[in-house]
């Protein structure tokens, strides 16, 4: 299926391409398409494509010349390229303690959506989740495929210091924090997987596209793959991975 796009000049060295504004799973095969599709026709130019829920931002090396040259380069390559329907991922299962240490926002949502903890955490950890973009922070997965009862708006007045692995919910999505930071999503659990890490190539081993499946598990379990992630004799690998 092909889009209308909007091109437009995000800079003296940047392009922005747009589709429409929706969180989407046929925009973001498109979107996956097309970078892949530009990464091996530009590879020349060496463009950093990076994407997001209904965009693609391509930085080139240096300045853009003729803005019009590229725009007309750009739609060519979209109407030329061969759409495919099932982009390469993997699926994930992520282990989840929701225990009321880690879930610290877990009451008031459970309050505010007049479920029980139960239910929450069973609505929480039965859907599969599609990672559509990373962003915010260096491996924060923005997940889409929350169920629609545990939609709720971003806190007002974010927190201050959201611990790494926290797994939150913030509006329509789902999210796991990878590090220490300020945060305003409503936090329901932790994981200790370690999303990111500088040292190894690529630093985050998940990618748009990718699909992600939360696995409830007690404290116990929690501290004892927190210690093996630790010794390294942990590793997570995908459940499947589809071409």
């Amino acid at each position: 299926m092909k889009y209308n796009l909007k091109y437009s000049q995000y800079n003296e060295r940047s392009i922005l391409i747009e589709w429409q504004a929706i969180i989407d799973e046929n925009i973001l095969k498109s979107i996956l398409n097309f970078k892949n599709c530009i990464q091996k026709k530009c590879i020349k130019q060496k463009v950093e494509v990076i994407t997001s829920y209904n965009s693609i931002l391509i930085i080139y090396k240096s300045t853009i010349d003729n803005i019009n040259d590229r725009f007309k380069e750009l739609r060519s390559l979209y109407r030329a390229q061969k759409f495919v329907s099932n982009v390469q991922s993997s699926i994930w299962e992520i282990p989840v303690c929701y225990d009321m240490d880690f879930g610290t926002d877990l009451h008031q949502l459970s309050k505010e959506k007049k479920l029980t903890i139960s239910e929450l955490i069973q609505l929480h950890s039965e859907q599969v989740y599609t990672v559509f973009f990373i962003g915010f922070l260096p491996g924060f997965l923005y997940l889409g495929g929350l169920h629609p009862k545990l939609y709720f708006d971003r806190k007002t007045t974010p927190s201050f210091n959201v611990k790494k692995g926290s797994v939150a919910i913030g509006g329509q999505q789902a999210g796991i924090y990878p590090q220490d930071s300020p945060g305003g999503w409503y936090v329901i659990g932790k994981t200790p997987i370690k999303l990111f890490n500088i040292r190894t190539d690529p630093p985050c081993f998940i990618k748009p596209g990718d699909k992600i499946k939360f696995r409830p598990i007690d404290k116990s379990e929690y501290f004892d793959i927190d210690e093996r992630i630790t010794k390294s004799s942990f590793q997570l690998k995908p459940v499947r991975t589809d071409a």
